[in-house]
Order: structure tokens, then sequence, then C-alpha cells
């Protein structure tokens, strides 16, 4: 017979996956807390990484925050961007009960990983001596950074192999596996990073003098190898309910198109985001040093925002994509709002506190009055609109679950206009101040929230689309 869930019935009398029976509000704090956990551990990583590089001296400093950026950008379009295209394809198929496509579409998804990881080498390897050149590196400090730059993405492919691996298994309804093996892979790092960079030598331990900058890199590639091995060999295990194979019908367009066709657009957005940065950067720089310092400690704070937002996002694209798999349209809404409510209130309550009390963060990094003034103008400006940075980006996540992607897309882009643009000409051209430039910013982060969300509530998903019947079965 039919089988019915409190949000109707299942496309192809399909027995519903376990998250389809899950009450919003739990399975999203429980699914985000691995990949939150793991996000905030990698930041710790960073900061980690720092330290050890910090000791070499200022230009292997200065050539590692150079490639910084680029680490960040190639983490963001493999976890969040074609990784959120990966568990999104991945979960609807589930939800649609079609295991043996969900099992072609893993094999696709290593596929997609390992040829963005060449693109992301060649690019790194042509690319990079001139880039870094145009930020102003020179001698030792271009030294450092094509050292760092040449080793980490020499191996890129095992960032991007981990990146594939964890989405496949949050696109199961897994979080907990890829969260525990990348976690335990972080805090491995560590260690790993300090004596591959300093050497047994730096530490007081015998006299081998490490591989400097370039160890930081390695310690990357191990760490990410080791991550990638553990996930494999539980998802080949059909541990996590298929093993990916092709099931004898080869490679398929549509199976690539399904996880590009998110996962691109995903990307872009991950670049408009750095894009942003650096144009607000490059406007802020006629205001001096102290203006650029206390802007970067004013959006460090989004540092602590993105991993609950992407946490909780990834949580969404899964649930949501299940959802939209299945059919049930009403319920992936449901989630949706659940869960971008959530990440308003906690990016929310954070934004007001840092908006009322902004030297209590910005005096966690300077005590220069002119560094503190520049913070305080845009904490009392930004941080006010990061409810709907929160709720935007969370929406932005479980639109890649629902398969609908432009909005989010042109909000995105509608952001960088306004913000890195808006904010460069402002300022360049039309003689604009610094408070004037952060107001752009928050009405930026305003306008991004505020349309992903109105678009939703004014056209929800699925809502002009005919209720599908299954079929009785007897």
């Amino acid at each position: 017979m039919c089988i019915y869930t409190n949000y109707g019935p299942l496309m192809h009398g399909a027995a519903p996956h376990p998250l389809l029976a899950a009450r919003p509000l739990p399975a999203i704090l429980r699914f985000a807390g691995p990949t939150t956990a793991v996000m905030f551990a990698q930041s710790g990583v960073s900061i980690a990484e720092m330290f050890f590089v910090g000791r070499l001296g200022t230009s292997a400093l200065a050539g590692f925050q150079l490639v910084f950026p680029f680490l960040m950008l190639m983490t963001m379009m493999a976890a969040g961007g074609i990784g959120g295209g990966i568990a999104s394809a991945v979960a609807r198929a589930l939800g649609a009960g079609d295991r043996p496509r969900a099992a072609a579409l893993a094999i696709h998804a290593l596929l997609i990983a390992a040829g963005f990881a060449l693109l992301w080498m060649l690019a790194m390897s042509l690319a990079g001596p001139w880039l870094f050149r145009a930020f102003g590196a020179t001698g030792d400090t271009l030294g450092f950074a094509l050292a760092y730059s040449g080793t980490l993405f020499a191996g890129a492919v095992a960032p991007w192999a981990m990146f594939a691996l964890a989405s496949i298994l949050r696109g199961t309804g897994d979080a907990a596996t890829p969260g525990k093996y990348m976690l335990m892979s972080s805090l491995l790092q560590i260690p790993i990073s300090g004596v591959l960079v300093l050497g047994t030598a730096g530490w007081g331990i015998g006299n081998w003098a490490g591989l400097g900058i370039a160890g930081a890199a390695l310690s990357t590639i191990a760490t990410s190898l080791l991550s990638a091995a553990l996930m494999a060999r539980r998802l080949w295990s059909g541990r996590a309910g298929f093993a990916p194979a092709l099931n004898g019908g080869g490679l398929a367009a549509h199976a690539f198109t399904a996880i590009l066709r998110i996962g691109l657009i995903s990307s872009m957005s991950a670049v408009f985001a750095n894009l942003t940065t650096m144009l607000v950067n490059f406007a802020i720089k006629p205001f001096g040093d102290a203006a650029i310092a206390g802007y970067g400690i004013g959006a460090r704070l989004e540092f602590i925002l993105v991993p609950l937002s992407f946490g909780i996002g990834s949580a969404l694209t899964t649930m949501v994509g299940i959802a939209a798999g299945a059919g049930l349209w009403q319920r992936a809404r449901h989630v949706a709002w659940t869960g971008g409510l959530i990440a308003a209130l906690l990016t929310g309550t954070l934004g007001i506190a840092a908006a009322i009390f902004p030297t209590g963060w910005a005096g966690l990094f300077s005590s220069d009055a002119a560094v503190l003034d520049a913070a305080t103008h845009y904490l009392t400006r930004a941080a006010p609109f990061y409810a709907l940075f929160g709720l935007g980006m969370s929406l932005n996540f479980a639109a890649q679950g629902a398969g609908r992607m432009r909005v989010p897309f042109a909000a995105s882009l509608l952001r960088t206009l306004v913000a890195g643009v808006g904010g460069y000409f402002l300022i360049t051209a039309w003689q604009g101040t610094l408070p004037d430039l952060f107001w752009l910013v928050g009405l930026a982060i305003l306008l991004y929230g505020t349309i992903i969300a109105g678009a939703l509530a004014l056209r929800p998903w699925g809502a002009d689309r005919p209720r599908h019947v299954a079929p009785a079965r007897s």
C-alpha cells in the first residue's frame, strides 16, 4: 500500500528515509553539531599555524598570509560549493529511494573533486607568482609564499578528496562520521605542523631543523589524506546505505550535471564573498593602516558566525534535499525556516552584543585608539545586521538541497556590488567617510538576507507544483 508521512505521500512509494520522520529542530541541532565543531577546530589550526610560521620570521608570516585567502577560497569551494552540490544530489537521490543513483553519484562526485584539484594545482602553479607579486610580495616574502603555495596546491587532491567524501556522507544523513574523522585530523594537524615547520630543534628536542613553511602545507596534505582514507573505508563498506559504484551504467552527463548545476553556482557565491572583502579592503586603504586593522578586527567576528551558519546550513542541505527528493516540499520549507531562524538567532545575538559592546571584542586584539575607533565604526554599523547574515547563509545552503540557487546567487552578487564595488567608488570617487563605507557594508548584509528569505516567503519552493500522489500498492 501507499506510504504516507505528515507532509503527504512519498514519491515512488519508497520506504521513507529516517530523516523524513525526524522532528526538524532536534535533527538540525544533532546534524549541525559535528560540522560546527570541525569548523571551529579548523579555525584553531589556522591560528596555530600562524604561530608556527611566525617563528620563522616576519617575511615567512607575510608569505603565509598572502597564500591564505586562496586556501580559504579553495576550501569554501570544496566544502560548501562543490561539496554542497554533492550533498544535495546524493540527498535528493536517497529521498526518492534511488540508492543505485546515489551510489553512481558518489563516483561522479569523486571525479569532479579530482578535476577541481587538478585545476587548482595548475592555476596556482602558473598564476601564483604573478598574483603574489600583484599583492606586493618581493624578495623573501615572495619566496616563502611560493614555497608554501607550491607544496600546498601540488597536493590539492588530498583536501578535495576529503571534502568530497565528507559531502557524500553528509548527503546520506551521516554528519557524525565525517565530523569525527575531520575533527581528529584537525587536532593531529597542530602538533604535526609544529614539528614539520620548526623541526625538533625548534622545540628543544634534537637538532633537526624542520622543513620550514613547506611543513605547514605538508601537514595539511597528510592529515587530509588520513581523514579521506578513513571516510572512504566507511563508504565502501556499505555502512552508509550503499557502496559507490556505477552499477554497470558507466559515467553519465546527467550525474555530473546534478552536482555541478548546484556546485558551480554555490562556488561563485564563495568567490563573491572573498571578492567583497578584498574590495572593501582596497576602499579602506586611503584611511591608513589603523583603519585596515580595525576593519579586520571587526570583520574577524564573521569567522565565528560562518562556522555556526555553515554547520546549520550543512544540515539543511541534506534534510531539505531528502525532503525535496521525496517530493515533500512542505517539509522542505519547514526544515529550511526552522534552521534559518536558529542561525538568525545565534548570529543575531552575537551581532547585537558586538554592536553594544564593540570595544569588548576589538580590545582583545589591539589597544591602539585609532584601531579601536575604526573597529567600533564597523561593529556598530554592520554587526546589527548579522542576524540576516546567518539567515541568508543558512537558507543559501537549504536552497542547495532544494536545487533552487538562482536567488541566493543573485543576492551574493548584489552584496558584492553594493559593499565591494559601491564601497570602493564611495571612497575613491565620492570622497565618502569610513562610517559611510561601513553603513554600506551593513546595507549589503541586510539586502543579502532579506532577498533570500523574502524570495522563499513570497514564492515557496514547490508551491507551483501539483502534489505527487503515489499509486497504491497492494
